[in-house]
């Protein structure tokens, strides 16, 4: 016999996890199926931005959540004729964090984990996939899992959530209609360590192409490497002595740092996406997240907007869930409070990314608005309003009892 809850949930990334855990804290009935067996996947995002940290004040959690391993970050940079360029400036927001947070996703994934692990009505199942959807009468009524041992069962439930990331199998399966918006580039990601007499750069270092990116994480930099899309393999067939050039190229560290780059398994190509659901439900199925909205890495904005989405899916649809009465407006009630923020976010992107031309070669100069970012400083306030707080930022509602006001 299948399962019965309130709501399961495709994917136990960050629009998962919080969703889950806002809709049990308000009493409804949620399992969260995450296919990994543990949240230890590497170069997932893991920027924080000021309206996250906001929300974690809110749930009282800041205090605990920032006793966790993370870098602070007050204002973001990048280099524009060899300069190094404020673009962001958080120290006026009227929130309690003026700053982002570099944090480890598995580290904050496994923080929502505990927290919502404590409320009774709510279930993780890691190594859980899910590979079908129940229907009837036109209507999807629940998921069919398999585990990682290759055991099948299915959860039964008046909604489901699609979690579950820019291949979504939930979005997929329900038949909701992707736009995509393309990109000429990818990035490759690898670890290289840090050493205690390296430069500091407040965020990252971009170079006279914008096409690398240093992370602080303490004991290594996270290394992000711009590269024309679907170009890894021709950079692999030049050699490796060819790429650690390309990188030495753009990095304020010495060339020979770049020797410990001795494998291109050291190296991780995260192919960059930028769509958006032209519908982000059908009935019974929503989805959120990057399953909803693939964003570029430009800004951070992907962990931020998948946790936004699920503050609000908690707000508009905890009562209904609990009470038994979800109808197809209320879903369609998120996607209406959600999709302007997206939109807005997904343009800001594509201003703040150079131009390419047909074979992929970025433009000589950076994009215009950044450039008047580095002319007119104040509008770096203005830049961090926009990435700290985002366009329409959520906020949690209390749950007075079981009851969402």
């Amino acid at each position: 016999m299948a399962e019965e809850r309130d709501c399961v949930i495709a994917g136990g990334g960050p629009a998962g996890m919080m969703a889950g855990l806002l809709l049990a804290r308000a009493g409804a009935r949620v399992t969260v199926l995450e296919r990994h067996p543990d949240f230890l996947h590497d170069f997932r995002g893991d920027t924080i931005h000021p309206a996250t940290l906001q929300l974690m004040a809110e749930l009282g959690w800041l205090d605990e959540f920032l006793r966790l391993p993370h870098q602070k970050a007050p204002d973001l940079h990048a280099e524009i004729a060899g300069q190094q360029v404020t673009i962001a400036d958080f120290s006026r927001l009227p929130l309690d964090c003026r700053y982002i947070v570099f944090m480890p996703q598995w580290d904050f994934l496994n923080f929502l984990a505990e927290k919502a692990q404590e409320l009774p009505d709510f279930s993780l199942r890691m190594g859980h996939g899910v590979s079908g959807l129940l229907r009837e009468n036109g209507r999807i009524h629940g998921v069919i899992w398999q585990d990682t041992s290759g055991a099948k069962g299915e959860i039964r439930a008046p909604l489901v959530i699609g979690a579950d990331g820019r291949h979504s199998v939930v979005r997929t399966k329900a038949g909701l209609e992707v736009q995509d918006f393309g990109s000429a580039v990818d990035v490759l990601w690898l670890r290289l360590t840090r050493l205690p007499d390296d430069p500091v750069p407040a965020m990252s270092h971009a170079g006279p192409q914008q096409g690398l990116v240093l992370i602080d994480r303490g004991d290594f930099w996270q290394c992000g490497y711009v590269i024309r899309k679907g170009s890894f393999d021709d950079l692999k067939a030049r050699g490796l002595p060819a790429f650690r050039a390309a990188l030495a190229a753009l990095a304020p560290l010495p060339a020979g740092r770049f020797d410990e780059i001795q494998g291109w398994d050291q190296v991780h190509l995260l192919s960059i996406r930028m769509d958006r659901l032209k519908r982000w439900w059908a009935p019974g199925v929503l989805c959120i997240g990057d399953a909803a909205h693939a964003m570029s890495p430009v800004g951070g904005f992907g962990v931020n907007l998948a946790i936004q989405d699920a503050v609000a899916v908690a707000n508009i649809l905890a009562r209904p869930l609990r009470e038994g009465r979800l109808q197809d407006a209320d879903l369609a009630r998120v996607e209406a409070r959600r999709r302007f923020p997206t939109k807005a976010t997904q343009g800001l992107q594509r201003m703040m990314r150079r131009k390419r031309n047909e074979k992929g070669e970025a433009a000589p100069r950076p994009p215009g608005f950044i450039r008047a970012i580095a002319r007119f400083p104040l509008l770096a306030h203005a830049m961090g309003r926009l990435i700290g707080m985002g366009f329409r930022p959520e906020h949690v509602k209390e749950v007075p009892g079981h009851g969402v006001d």
